[in-house]
């Protein structure tokens, strides 16, 4: 799980591994755009769940959702149907009531770099006002961040 990303900040990250889908692509037999980000939240919650938590536990049992207030993505390489991927998702910042994921997308078979991007998501409850990460979430981080 703990694989630098290409920024050497990120001290948290981990690993989710994927195979492209044909209905992922276009006519042209390549991954539409839109999909990469789908491929961010993939990664995303993978990297909660290897932290310890799990994204829809979150929402039910703490009333807490990350909504996406921010989303950069550059495109380096297409990937095509069938390509087995990696995406590469790290905390790059957190606090009380922000997180700034970064990643990168490979392709599993030449390690070409696909795609790198940065989600920034704010706290919100479910009348969607801006609130606290709760604090067992903010000690899971800083708790791998300070022992990665």
């Amino acid at each position: 799980m703990d694989r630098k990303i290409e920024d050497g900040k990120t001290k948290i990250s981990g690993e989710t591994k994927l195979r492209v889908r044909y209905a992922e692509t276009d006519k042209m037999g390549v991954v539409y755009h839109s999909n990469f980000l789908i491929w961010f939240e993939v990664g995303r919650v993978e990297l909660l769940r290897q932290l310890g938590f799990q994204y829809n536990e979150m929402e039910k049992q703490d009333n807490c959702h990350l909504p996406v207030v921010d989303l950069r993505i550059r495109y380096k390489a297409p990937a095509q149907y069938d390509d087995e991927i990696v995406v590469r998702t790290g905390l790059k910042r957190m606090s009380a009531s922000l997180l700034h994921f970064s990643y990168e997308i490979f392709r599993e078979g030449d390690g070409a770099l696909l795609a790198t991007g940065e989600t920034m998501h704010i706290v919100v409850d479910n009348k969607l006002v801006r609130t606290s990460l709760p604090e067992k979430y903010m000690k899971a981080f800083k708790d791998r961040k300070q022992n990665p």
